[in-house]
């Protein structure tokens, strides 16, 4: 029987189950095979704290939400047009989500009544009509996938688990999926268990047999590869592409890469890469603690290396002490802050960019530390490489403000070309051709960097510590002057850097828009998909998106006042804001929302059509 097959230029779908159903699997393999297509894509993976949250209840629902499109897309889409919804629980935590018209697929094999009732289902929704305005498909994804597994010498829990490669083989025939990719990875995952194998491969091919034959799906849909600029690409998520960043930040500048680092969500995932790559010389140290992880990386800057730590929101905390004393020593340091909703434990897995204010002014003293922020998974490979050149060419140490959303989300990224990017290379001191005493404290009239000099170094022997430094000769000093000059030299030497990164650039197309939308961080996407949304509309609205969070671009103060109204969109409570109006007098709007998620397109459209109203 031949289907038909309808073209569509995009589509949203979200996986959802227990946290044991493997919907993070599903979501990523079927993100893999729709890169190797040549879709664009954004995807959003969401998922509880909890190793193993408790079975069939919605504070253990994980769920995997992709958007694939035949054009250049932003986000991982608003609302999904499919929901795979593996039992009660992963339907009533995500349909309010759904659109009119969205199709449902359900296991219904998990609609048991204790299953409705522990998450307050009073009456079946699959028999009542809740879901009316729904296309709902009932299939019985475990006991289809037991029955299809019966002459596999597995378990019948083996055999159940596989339900989630029925429903992947599914949505693969759906969608005109490749499969070449997911039967390799099974191949790979499961080499030395050649039944349970078989088994996933046999689960998989029986939930593309069935849609092929079943007469509850008559149409499939084909969504054409993207026109994307020429390049080679691959998937990437932005803690993969921060380790890959890290390791081309080293390779560049010829510094081998120490990380220090201790674990924790969402930020492992770097730690787990790079140890990987020990052939790349990199050095990898899971510390006892978060002070520990910190303190190695930096004695490995003092060593001559490029000293990296990772950590989220709860970690930069415990930094704190031994940020000072990068600042102190001005030895250049890497500390990735891959954010997370907090305060305190917070909540691990979800997204937030509240960690600016503490990134700014969370160490004691006069603490001049550059900050930037990376604005898309792919971005962070980029930022990774500015960031390695801000610390070894001004002797600072740089945090990199990441969060859960980029760090765990994907999208394409185009490989670039190794000659083109920028040569890194570092200078160390060497003693002086006259033999006179070494000044570690000496500073470049330029950057107002100091002297890097390796330990060991014959004639470069010098004093280093967390205690005031003598201008110059780096001796010990209490002097009230000396103190003085060595906070301005260290605040100037940060603020010297605005002078070395690019001015900002806006996009107002018309040339005329008399409202600015300006964000920073992982609210890129959403920003821009908002702003499209308005100018489709015939909205005029610019927009303009800061990586340098200190300094700010030469420009900004320009900037803003260039406009009527500037909209400032932050998954905090407003703390850019906070910055830009102390800076700059500019009484920018703020728009915050605090939910662990990210801002959805339509929700900043509709906020940004009320600013341009009000002008």
């Amino acid at each position: 029987m031949t289907k038909q097959v309808q073209q569509i230029d995009r589509v949203i779908i979200r996986f959802a189950g227990d946290s044991g159903d493997g919907m993070q699997l599903t979501g990523d393999r079927f993100t893999q095979e729709t890169a190797s297509f040549g879709n664009d894509l954004s995807t959003l993976p969401n998922f509880p704290a909890e190793i193993r949250a408790p079975a069939g209840t919605l504070p253990g629902v994980s769920s995997f939400q992709l958007h694939f499109a035949d054009h250049d897309i932003m986000t991982p889409g608003d609302a999904p047009n499919v929901l795979v919804a593996m039992n009660p629980a992963a339907l009533k935590a995500n349909v309010d989500d759904l659109p009119r018209g969205a199709t449902v697929i359900v296991n219904t094999d998990e609609f048991t009544k204790r299953s409705l009732a522990k998450v307050g289902y009073e009456s079946d929704p699959l028999s009542d009509d809740s879901l009316s305005e729904f296309k709902v498909s009932r299939v019985p994804l475990t006991s289809m996938t037991v029955k299809a597994l019966e002459e596999f010498d597995i378990s019948k829990k083996d055999s159940q688990r596989a339900k989630n490669m029925f429903a992947l083989g599914l949505l693969s025939w759906m969608y005109n999926r490749p499969t070449e990719g997911t039967l390799g990875f099974l191949k790979s995952k499961f080499s030395g268990k050649p039944e349970i194998l078989a088994a996933n491969v046999a689960a998989f091919e029986a939930g593309w047999s069935f849609g092929e034959t079943t007469e509850d799906f008559a149409v499939s849909y084909e969504v054409k590869p993207a026109r994307l600029p020429a390049g080679t690409y691959r998937n990437i998520t932005g803690n993969l592409a921060i380790s890959y960043g890290l390791i081309a930040g080293s390779q560049l500048s010829g510094l081998p890469l120490f990380l220090g680092s201790y674990p924790i969500t969402p930020a492992s995932d770097i730690l787990h890469e790079l140890s990987r790559h020990k052939h790349m010389g990199v050095r990898t140290f899971q510390a006892e603690d978060e002070i520990a992880g910190v303190g190695a990386a930096l004695g490995a800057a003092f060593g001559g290396s490029l000293g990296v730590t990772t950590t989220s929101g709860p970690g930069m905390v415990l930094k704190a002490e031994s940020l000072g004393l990068a600042v102190m020593t001005e030895l250049p340091l890497l500390v990735i802050d891959v954010q997370r909703a907090g305060p305190s434990t917070g909540m691990p897995t979800k997204t937030e960019q509240a960690d600016l204010l503490m990134a700014m002014f969370g160490r004691n003293g006069e603490s001049p530390v550059p900050v930037l922020a990376p604005q898309s998974p792919s971005d962070c490979f980029d930022v990774a490489i500015e960031a390695t050149r801000i610390a070894a060419k001004y002797r600072t140490p740089v945090i990199v403000l990441s969060d859960g959303y980029l760090a765990n989300g994907s999208e394409p990224w185009r490989l670039p070309a190794v000659a083109d990017l920028p040569d890194l290379s570092v200078d160390f001191a060497s003693p002086s051709e006259d033999g006179g005493e070494f000044r570690p404290y000496d500073r470049d009239p330029e950057t107002l960097a100091r002297p890097w000099a390796v330990p060991g170094t014959p004639g470069l022997e010098h004093r280093i510590g967390g205690i005031e430094k003598s201008d110059g000769t780096g001796n010990i000093s209490y002097s009230p002057a000396n103190h003085d000059l060595m906070v301005r030299s260290r605040q100037a030497k940060v603020d010297g850097i605005a002078r070395d990164i690019p001015e900002l650039e806006v996009d107002d197309p018309t040339g005329d828009a008399e409202v600015l939308v300006l964000g920073w961080g992982g609210t890129y996407g959403s920003i821009g998909a908002g702003v499209r949304r308005v100018r489709r509309a015939g909205g005029k609205v610019a927009q303009a998106h800061l990586r340098h969070l200190n300094p700010f671009p030469e420009n900004l103060g320009a900037v803003l006042r260039s406009y009527d109204r500037v909209l400032v969109p932050e998954i905090n409570l407003g703390q850019l804001a906070m910055l830009l109006r102390s800076k700059y007098l500019v009484d920018v709007i703020g728009y915050t929302k605090v939910r662990g998620l990210p801002f959805k397109a339509e929700e900043l459209a509709g906020v940004v059509q009320e600013v341009i109203d009000r002008v």
